[in-house]
């Protein structure tokens, strides 16, 4: 049960963090409309939308981003001026330990990360929806579509397909094949010199294509054309999935998407694996980095309050070095994604715990 003095510091916790969340969010607005007034105008886009599919989310989505961060900083700030305050001495002397007073800041956490967590895994990936698509109309419209090349994808078990050259935007590729192996041997392959989404009929249409099958006995049959309209099993966002569409996926449907590349030996496993862990090392860094801050900022120091923001500044800036630096590595297969982005948490409790070995008791 709450008492008062924890009631009172966790009001400031929540007071302070909400604060500075509004003020953090009300400037990174204010910079983004800077920088792409030009394409509101140009590109025509609606108010209704800028305020509702295009700000609101962004919001939602920044907000939920550097909330680790934020509630860093706002622990720093109420708790330094607490300490200037001699609020904390009193506390202390008045016969609380200082762990007993890291219950109300814990209180705190818990609210502020469990929110986090909800939104990270359920309700972000709708919201980026509306946000990525608004971006897509009206800061891309120009953009004719991503190509890309040399594309190797198992796309079933045992199904593999080849792009030389493929655009997204269009759907349409170059130097198509499509081979069936049965048993490590090959029982068919489709090749085309040219090939695009009917988007239609839903079929694909390809130009001047070559068939061969081969049957258990090792019979060839071979069949070509100009012309073949044909339907695969395979969606065009199975061809070469993005980053961002994996952003618009609820953890439970991000972890079926998951278990389907790992057949089709994507190149790209480890980005989406990022993604996944992503959404529950950030709440637990709120834990981390609130402890950081109270042991941090709970005495007195020359500086006062302007060292204690500095040096709060100084980790974040850290932190966020630290996480840049583990999931490159894990970008490039050198390390596992759960291990890059849990390390710079473990790395920073290990700080957190040393500081508060130093806390006055």
């Amino acid at each position: 049960m709450l008492r008062k003095i924890d009631r009172y510091i966790l009001g400031k916790f929540l007071g302070t963090y909400a604060l500075t969340m509004a003020l953090i969010l009300a400037i990174a607005v204010v910079i983004d409309i800077s920088e792409k007034i030009d394409d509101f105008i140009n590109q025509g886009a609606p108010i209704q939308e800028i305020i509702l599919d295009y700000y609101l989310n962004f919001l939602v989505f920044y907000g939920n981003l550097f909330n680790a961060m934020i509630v860093f900083i706002a622990t720093i700030f109420f708790t330094s001026r607490m300490t200037n305050n001699s609020e904390i001495v009193a506390i202390l002397t008045g016969g609380v330990s200082f762990r007993r007073l890291l219950w109300p800041y814990f209180v705190g956490s818990l609210l502020v990360a469990g929110l986090n967590f909800y939104l990270s895994h359920y309700v972000i990936p709708s919201t980026n929806q509306d946000r990525l698509a608004f971006e897509m109309a009206y800061f891309n419209s120009r953009n004719e579509g991503e190509r890309f090349k040399n594309i190797h994808r198992q796309i079933f078990p045992n199904h593999f397909i080849y792009l030389e050259n493929y655009n997204e935007r269009r759907m349409t590729g170059y130097h198509f094949s499509y081979e069936i192996m049965e048993n490590s041997e090959l029982r068919m392959k489709l090749m085309a010199d040219y090939i695009r989404r009917d988007t239609g009929s839903g079929t694909w249409k390809l130009d001047n294509y070559y068939i061969r099958r081969i049957d258990s006995t090792g019979r060839e049959q071979l069949r070509q054309g100009r012309r073949l309209d044909t339907n695969f099993r395979f969606k065009p966002e199975e061809i070469v999935p993005r980053l961002h569409t994996v952003e618009m996926m609820p953890t439970p449907k991000l972890n079926r998407f998951i278990a389907k590349e790992k057949i089709r030996g994507s190149e790209n496993i480890n980005r989406y694996l990022l993604e996944k862990h992503g959404r529950t090392s950030t709440p637990i860094s709120t834990f981390i980095l609130v402890l950081i801050g109270v042991s941090l900022s709970s005495q007195k120091t020359r500086g006062g309050l302007g060292l204690n923001l500095a040096v709060g500044l100084l980790l974040c800036v850290s932190y966020v070095f630290f996480m840049k630096v583990t999931v490159s590595f894990a970008t490039v297969g050198s390390m596992a994604p759960l291990m890059a982005v849990h390390v710079p948490n473990l790395v920073f409790l290990a700080l957190g715990i040393w500081l508060y070995w130093r806390a006055p008791k």
